[in-house]
């Protein structure tokens, strides 16, 4: 962590949106020192993004941000209305609804919860402000150099300037510089990093906020709505405002500019004939913007795995999906914890150098399904082209035109449901996401993995969502959330049956052999160990090391020191009985067990990275198997010190 004189820092970040925010809260829990600029003089006042997604609101938990956004009650969307032309006559009829989170996702909050990005990025600034962070403002960017071999350590220069007052400049050296100054980057443009246009066409939009006063059934709900006159989404919010975007032009249309405009009367009158027989007026208007849709992705996202960019620096798209701040989000997190890895001694510097293939490949997903989606949601309808909405639990109207298929625009939003969720988000193999065929580790018998069907939870995934009982205190938890964001690796131990020697033998050799003092654990053992509150929770061996225990047995059955060694069960809070039914698994004994497909008396070893994605997973085996599988995962990327 930087200690040098005030003008040197562990990371300068650039832009105070979800990005730069989220990268700025982690490091500042952990202890790093952050210079933090924006040009803006106050946070997002109107506008801007607003929607955040099922898995992005499990992070915010995990976080312990959760409970101040949902404190200032924002609209929970659990479904989305299809509204389309009739088979006869004008006006416009719902063809069907769609859960917003379907059933087959194994979410906590099936919902979208939509609240106004400048409630969201304060919740934020609270957090960094009681760890010791300020972001100072108005300022501004105004050039920097990175050389790794002229200062080793600190090997990035920046020049800052006051936005108002060009006198006023700063020059700091720092480890890192993050890019998070949204589409128009100035960090980006002086490393002369490339856009890449996904698609030729795009579309000009305006978005309103306000409130208003209507007869539309369905303004409570997220809507897509087609009509002869042109297509209209809406997205409630909190404080009975509603979001209105609403197509303008087309770059099909013969007149088509990309920076057409349009009053905010003009747009008005635009939904009043798309929502039509349907009244609308405004009581008021909070906010009004018009904007060309284009999907671009960054051809680099750094150059030297010392000045980064993330989150709309890297990639743009529509806003209609509302993927924008959630992927943000994502970008920080997985940058966040690998520099920390690095920092703190854990982790080899090639780490990095997996922050842009993993986030890459998310947004080439997400611009994909975005450059369809918007394509499909700017198209005109023919008359009556609207199929019924098929599927089991959508409500459909006899008024709309049947067919066997569904229209392709809510075939396209269904298909998408697992990723928008942020549940389908998922990373390829590579030294941290464990692959027989990608790892240095190679293969063992001892090595689960979800292609020999010994095993549900597959690396590069999210960790499965599970109920449990906590044993010190009988209280029903969600064994996801237990650990929070703390920077370390959570190794899950499911150890199976409660009776078995076998079981318990496993237990000891496990625990032997992290007790080793050049064992992967043993090696990263925190400097202060001595003098560790007998309160510590999470990490009381190491910074970088979570560990819990899961029996397949019932809480009253489980007695931590007769049932596990003492290094287990010095976690004594995180200890769990897996004695909870759950409707997904209804015939099993053990349903935490059973959802991540170990035997329910054999268990078996899950390692999940620091941001929830499982990292690698093995069987519980007496022994030294089980420790030497580890050893072989971690020792992929970890220092040998």
């Amino acid at each position: 962590m930087a200690t040098q004189s005030d003008n040197y820092y562990d990371i300068v970040i650039v832009g105070a949106g979800p990005v730069g925010l989220m990268l700025s809260t982690c490091l500042s829990r952990w202890g790093y020192k952050i210079k933090h600029i924006d040009n803006r003089p106050e946070p997002t006042a109107t506008g801007r993004a607003d929607g955040i997604q099922p898995r992005s609101l499990d992070l915010l938990r995990n976080m312990g941000l959760k409970s101040a956004i949902m404190a200032h009650k924002p609209a929970r969307v659990y479904e989305v209305a299809f509204w389309d032309p009739p088979k006869t006559g004008g006006g416009i009829v719902r063809t069907g609804t769609w859960p917003s989170c379907p059933e087959f996702i194994d979410a906590r909050y099936p919902f979208t919860t939509l609240l106004h990005q400048g409630l969201i990025e304060r919740v934020f600034i609270a957090d960094l402000e009681k760890n010791g962070t300020e972001i100072q403002r108005p300022w501004t960017i105004t050039g920097f150099t990175s050389d790794e071999k002229a200062d080793p350590e600190y090997p990035v220069t920046v020049q800052l300037a006051h936005v108002d007052d060009s006198s006023k400049t700063e020059t700091v050296k720092a480890k890192y510089l993050f890019g998070g100054e949204g589409a128009r980057s100035f960090i980006r443009d002086q490393l002369k990093i490339g856009i890449t246009h996904k698609d030729p066409i795009s579309y000009v939009w305006g978005v309103m906020d306000g409130v208003v006063k209507t007869d539309f059934p369905d303004m409570k709900m997220k809507c897509t709505i087609h009509s002869e006159h042109g297509s209209i989404m809406v997205i409630p919010r909190e404080a009975n405002m509603v979001r209105l975007y609403i197509q303008i032009a087309s770059s099909t249309d013969a007149d088509f500019h990309p920076r057409k405009a349009a009053t905010e009367a003009e747009v008005q009158a635009a939904a009043k004939r798309i929502l039509a027989p349907y009244s609308i007026e405004w009581e008021r208007v909070e906010w009004y913007s018009v904007y060309p849709i284009g999907q671009g992705i960054s051809d680099k996202y750094t150059l030297d795995h010392r000045v980064f960019l993330g989150g709309d620096a890297c990639h743009t798209h529509s806003p209609k999906a509302g993927q924008g701040m959630n992927t943000a989000f994502l970008d920080a997190l997985n940058l966040a914890w690998k520099i920390h890895a690095v920092e703190g001694g854990f982790a080899d510097r090639h780490i990095l150098e997996t922050y842009e293939p993993e986030r890459k490949d998310v947004a080439e997903t997400l611009l994909a399904f975005d450059n369809k989606y918007a394509k499909l949601f700017s198209q005109r309808p023919d008359a009556a082209s609207t199929a019924q909405a098929t599927a089991s639990g959508t409500h459909t109207n006899p008024d709309a035109q049947q067919s066997a298929e569904e229209n392709e625009f809510i075939k396209t939003f269904k298909e998408a449901c697992e990723f928008t969720s942020g549940y389908g988000v998922f990373y390829k193999p590579n030294a941290l996401n464990y692959s027989a065929a990608h790892h240095p580790a190679g293969t063992s018998p001892t090595i689960l993995s979800p292609e020999d069907q010994t095993t549900k939870l597959v690396p590069g995934r999210l960790f499965i969502n599970s109920t449990v009982t906590r044993v010190v205190d009988a209280n029903v938890v969600h064994l996801e959330q237990e650990i929070p964001l703390n920077g370390s690796f959570r190794l899950f131990i499911f150890a199976g049956s409660l009776t078995s020697p076998a079981q318990k033998s496993a237990l000891e050799s496990l625990a032997a052999g992290l007790q080793k003092p050049d064992s992967f654990f043993s090696r990263f053992q925190r400097p202060d160990i001595a003098t560790v509150s007998h309160h510590e929770r999470h990490n009381p061996h190491s910074k970088f090391f979570t560990l819990a225990t899961v029996f397949a047995a019932k809480r009253p059955e489980v007695e931590i020191s007769r049932d596990l060694p003492a290094l287990l069960a010095r976690y004594r809070d995180n200890v769990y009985a897996d004695d909870r039914w759950d409707h997904r698994v209804p015939d099993a004994k053990a349903a935490a067990h059973a959802k991540m497909g170990f035997d329910e008396d054999k268990g078996g070893v899950v390692v999940v990275r620091p941001d929830g994605y499982v990292g690698f997973v093995c069987k519980l085996e007496e022994g030294g198997k089980t420790v030497e599988a580890l050893e072989k995962y971690f020792g992929a990327f970890t220092t040998k010190q």
